[in-house]
């Protein structure tokens, strides 16, 4: 839990900071709005129980709700973030779960023509399409091979060439066609130089070269934004749903711990205005969570390092049973923001225990000894260090203390 909350509040804090708003739609759908929307992965949609009135689903994403929100509202502008839990009627497997959190950044109706430990692959659905349409791959299995070409990050081509050929018609000759371009994958500016160079097949589809164009003023901004090195231009990212319309994306960890993308999202133009009688276009990503959690979780082992499960800087140690001095200390430390809690006990070696399980950097002591003295007994856990501070000056010597190790 508390890995959790650390990842929740960066996450919030960073869609924040980009000017999202925060936006809670339904758990659950009409089933007529989320049919339709993603490919093959409609299997995997929770339908609820027929109760007599409209047929309704557990959402399995946040994206089509969101959509759904901008068109009833009448929105033609609006950038939102969302933490929520979604469902997938899926086989539970590591980084697959059915329950999990989505988070959530979308903004629609921001459109312009497109002025480390991670990378982020990208690719673009009309080039998609046109590349699909270059092998020979009717138009009306455009969605179906995307699905299937969605899958080479868990299978090898053979596996889906299998599948292509076998249960979805296509030719032994078309599918190694597809074979051959989707091993594409590079630098942006130098695949996009070769996809774009005389000659090339992709400059004899309409929607490959507006694609092209399209990435051309993308990488541009990437370079300029000094991100663009973080980036793998993948022309076997497809992204399965029906949905997406422009470019789109995948972030995955680089790390030993391997968890599949952590997240994705794309360009979606034409979704808002299946709900309404505006099209409004928009653009989104969508973090897994969950995974992030378990690489979070591993890096903290492999760096034998903990999460504190509280945030509790002071632990206020009464050697005695006087539970109103205890009570008087901590909200003296509460009033000033201080995160303190308190702790009755005559043995002093409960206490040490207490705040050293906890993580607690400071605790302050107080017995007999200290209070007719006037003082308390201020210990730095972390140094096994004990200091005298007179009672009335507590809080500012813990505030000063507090300051000076804080990041």
């Amino acid at each position: 839990m508390a890995v959790r909350e650390k990842a929740f509040a960066i996450i919030v804090e960073v869609f924040k900071r980009h000017g999202a708003m925060a936006l809670d739609t339904p758990a659950f759908e009409l089933r007529e709005t989320l049919m339709g929307k993603y490919g093959e992965d409609s299997k995997l949609i929770y339908d609820l129980a027929d109760q007599g009135g409209e047929l309704c689903s557990l959402r399995y994403d946040l994206t089509v709700p969101f959509a759904r929100y901008v068109a009833m509202n009448g929105l033609t502008s609006f950038k939102r973030y969302q933490i929520a839990k979604v469902y997938r009627r899926d086989n539970p497997s590591k980084g697959r779960y059915r329950e999990f959190y989505q988070c959530d950044f979308d903004i629609a109706g921001q459109f312009e023509k497109m002025g480390p430990d991670f990378e982020v692959k990208l690719n673009h659905r009309k080039l998609l399409d046109g590349m699909l349409a270059i092998c020979g791959v009717p138009q009306e299995k455009f969605r179906t091979i995307c699905s299937s070409i969605d899958k080479l990050d868990k299978q090898t081509f053979e596996q889906i060439k299998k599948e292509m050929v076998e249960e979805k018609g296509l030719t032994e000759e078309t599918a190694d066609k597809i074979g051959t371009f989707v091993k594409e994958r590079g630098s942006p500016v130098d695949l996009l130089s070769k996809l774009k160079q005389e000659g090339s097949e992709f400059l004899t589809n309409s929607e490959a070269e507006l694609a092209l164009n399209e990435l051309e003023i993308l990488f541009g901004a990437l370079a300029k934004s000094k991100c663009i090195n973080k980036v793998v231009f993948d022309l076997s990212l497809a992204r399965g749903l029906d949905y997406y319309t422009g470019v789109i994306f995948e972030a995955v960890f680089k790390g030993a711990t391997q968890v599949g993308s952590i997240a994705a999202g794309g360009r979606y133009d034409n979704l808002i205005g299946m709900f309404g009688t505006k099209q409004v276009p928009a653009v989104g990503i969508s973090l897994g969570i969950e995974r992030v959690f378990a690489i979070m979780e591993q890096l903290q082992k492999d760096k034998n390092q903990e999460i504190r499960a509280t945030e509790t800087q002071i632990l206020v140690s009464i050697l005695g049973d006087d539970l109103s001095l205890g009570a008087e200390l901590v909200s003296e430390l509460w009033g000033a923001k201080l995160k303190a809690e308190f702790m009755v006990n005559k043995r002093v070696i409960k206490h040490i225990d207490r705040a050293r399980g906890s993580k607690i950097p400071y605790m302050v002591i107080v017995g007999d000894h200290e209070l007719n003295k006037g003082i308390v007994k201020l210990k730095d856990v972390t140094a096994a260090v004990e200091y005298e501070v007179p009672r009335n000056g507590l809080v500012e010597d813990l505030q000063r203390r507090l300051n000076s190790t804080s990041p």
